[in-house]
């Protein structure tokens, strides 16, 4: 009868063990809900984008730190989505986005703040619809969203959310990623994001 033998210190060391084990199990059932912390929303914000500002003014505790240029491309297959917001223009109030850009060849796909429509174009040395869409004209001083994705020779264009171009062409294949607008437009860029199959090689 080994139990019997347990000595009184070693009953102890057992207890303490079973009560630490049932005090941990108790406070993880507690922990394992917990109430989510806000601070006050009427606080300000500070936003860090490296791509306008470097590291000037950190500290730097461990390691090597650089802001280096990310290229946009060339890419064969891309997904690419971006907000825009035209503020002002007479002739042009326009924000779009190119895509498969080589040696000044490229498609592009824009929404204009004055006129009703939502486009696709190819450009070789001048610049040729090939798809329209109607829709009503982006708000002069809103964000809005615009959307590509070119597989193969299928292409997609999306306005904010909804899919409203769909063309096939086979004249450019691959190429960089880029912002567009024109004329005396004045807009505002931002969220830009690329999903982009790579080039081999590049």
């Amino acid at each position: 009868m080994q139990e019997a033998t347990l000595s009184r210190r070693g009953l102890v060391k057992v207890g303490l063990a079973a009560a630490a084990a049932f005090s941990l199990s108790r406070h993880a059932r507690a922990r394992a809900a917990p109430a989510e912390i806000k601070l006050p929303e009427n606080i300000p914000v500070d936003r860090f984008d490296f791509e306008i500002k470097g590291i000037e003014g950190w500290t730097t505790v461990d390691g090597q730190w650089a802001v280096e240029e990310a290229p946009l491309g060339p890419f064969t297959d891309v997904d690419v989505s971006m907000k825009f917001r035209p503020i002002s223009g007479r002739e042009d109030a326009s924000g779009g986005i190119v895509f498969r850009f080589t040696d000044g060849k490229y498609y592009v796909i824009r929404a204009n703040a004055l006129e009703d429509n939502f486009r696709l174009y190819y450009y070789d040395r001048g610049r040729r619809e090939l798809a329209s869409a109607s829709v009503k004209a982006p708000a002069l001083g809103q964000w809005h969203t615009v959307r590509v994705v070119a597989l193969g020779d299928h292409i997609q264009g999306w306005l904010d959310g909804k899919l409203l171009l769909e063309h096939r062409d086979s004249r450019f294949w691959s190429g960089r990623v880029g912002l567009w607008t024109k004329a005396d437009s004045v807009t505002a860029f931002d969220d830009l994001t690329i999903r982009g199959v790579a080039v081999a090689g590049s």
